[in-house]
């Protein structure tokens, strides 16, 4: 069945009100780790209201502990919930294809650093603000909203579409690992990350890990006697900032990284230490994240980080006779280049969204190579689906005053009905 893109684009226009509703209450759930649940059951309510089967189930780590990708966990993994609608297509003409964003979001931080408060959407000159309504929860919106507009027509997807929600993306991208585990699989995976309207070439991996170090504590009168465990992490973060320099040399790049001067950050995320400020401290813990480029090896790069901490050990004095401990929690995510998936598969839907993109702007699809990472990476590596990542254009993510822009939400959300009718092809209702 034919389908006229122009009247698709008409439809779009015809929902966005709703859309835009959606997502400032989707934004008004407060979905930071561990407290998505209200999130997940207004998405399972809406996806049922919208004729979608709707599965709805609680990660078990022991259920994906053993697979590829896989990102160990610390502390309690309670009401850790995916939610995942099947629209299945009668005919099954077309190309399947999973529509996947995830529902976490990351901590507020201090909310005085507001304009107004993170969870209470509200929208100012075009664009939307809050915690989330960038990252990613207007892609949810799009994803949801591009099938809608084809039901404005009298239409649905001529092949299986599976619209994942899930959590974990931020911090392990266990979520997206479990519905692999779940057995939902695609000829194609889309997932709209707010990154400005361009496809991701490329993306880094990502690696998290802690240093927990001893001191020796004693009355702050006497601390010449004692060891500071704080003040012994200081040469401990140099060292692994000459080691993200290393990593950042010419030689090391990934090709698509080659005219990037700093792809691989590594960020000293957090720190806790020490107990009373009149005691030498002794303990403290930090947080680090540290990136790798497509086809480094995880493995390889615990053993330079593992590698450095040790040299710097070695000139502290106590450090040297006690060493510290790196506990690997967290991501342990590796990088994945869509360019180098070369099956017909991935050119086809690359193809097919680069068409649906220069209808809706009049511009070909751009490429970029990010330094951040995604669910992707399940799909390309894991799963031998090709992943598309493209959506819309958003500020301050991870960031205070978190802002999308509405009307680049409305073109990824045409782009996105342009792509399914392509892919999958369309049969009436």
């Amino acid at each position: 069945m034919s389908i006229n893109e122009t009247s698709v684009l008409h439809a779009v226009d015809a929902v966005f009100d709703r859309e835009v509703a959606f997502l400032a209450e989707l934004v008004g759930h407060p979905s930071v780790r561990g407290e998505e649940q209200s999130a997940q059951d207004f998405m399972a309510r809406e996806l049922a209201t919208s004729g979608y089967e709707v599965d709805r189930w609680e990660i078990d780590v022991n259920d994906i502990a053993g697979m590829p990708g896989f990102s160990p966990v610390i502390g309690n993994y309670d009401n850790a919930v995916n939610v995942v609608g099947t629209l299945r297509s009668r005919t099954r003409r077309g190309r399947s294809l999973i529509l996947n964003g995830h529902i976490d979001v990351v901590p507020v931080g201090p909310l005085d650093m507001w304009k107004r408060p993170p969870f209470e959407a509200y929208v100012d000159d075009g664009w939307m603000y809050g915690r989330g309504a960038g990252d990613m929860k207007a892609g949810l919106a799009s994803n949801l909203f591009a099938i809608e507009a084809l039901k404005h027509l009298g239409l649905k997807p001529a092949a299986d579409v599976f619209f994942q929600s899930v959590v974990e993306e931020e911090c392990t991208g266990n979520g997206a690992l479990a519905c692999l585990q779940r057995g939902y699989r695609a000829d194609a995976a889309l997932i709209p990350e707010p990154f400005a309207e361009k496809i991701v070439s490329s993306q880094v991996g990502v690696l998290w890990f802690q240093i927990r170090l001893k001191g020796l504590p004693t009355h702050v009168a006497y601390a010449g006697s004692g060891a500071n465990a704080i003040e012994a992490a200081i040469p401990l973060f140099a060292a692994l900032h000459d080691l993200e320099k290393q990593m950042n040399a010419p030689q090391c790049r990934h090709y698509d990284y080659a005219c990037h001067d700093h792809a691989l950050n590594l960020n000293i995320g957090k720190i806790v230490g020490g107990d009373w400020a009149s005691s030498v401290p002794a303990w403290c813990v930090f947080d680090v994240r540290m990136g790798l480029f497509p086809g480094q090896s995880i493995d390889e790069l615990k053993q330079r980080i593992e590698q450095a901490i040790a040299e710097a050990a070695k000139s502290h004095a106590f450090l040297a006779q006690n060493p510290p401990e790196i506990v690997y929690n967290g991501f342990a995510a590796e990088g994945y280049s869509l360019n180098e998936d070369k099956r017909p598969v991935a050119r086809e839907a690359l193809d097919a969204l680069g068409r649906a993109h220069k209808f809706v702007s009049g511009q070909e699809l751009e490429k970029e190579a990010i330094t951040a990472t995604t669910d992707a990476r399940f799909f390309g590596l894991y799963a031998d689906t090709p992943a598309l990542v493209y959506g819309p254009k958003a500020e301050a993510i991870h960031g205070f005053n978190e802002r999308v822009d509405l009307e680049s939400v409305r073109r990824i959300t045409q782009s996105t009905a342009l792509f399914i009718a392509d892919w999958c092809g369309v049969e009436e209702l």
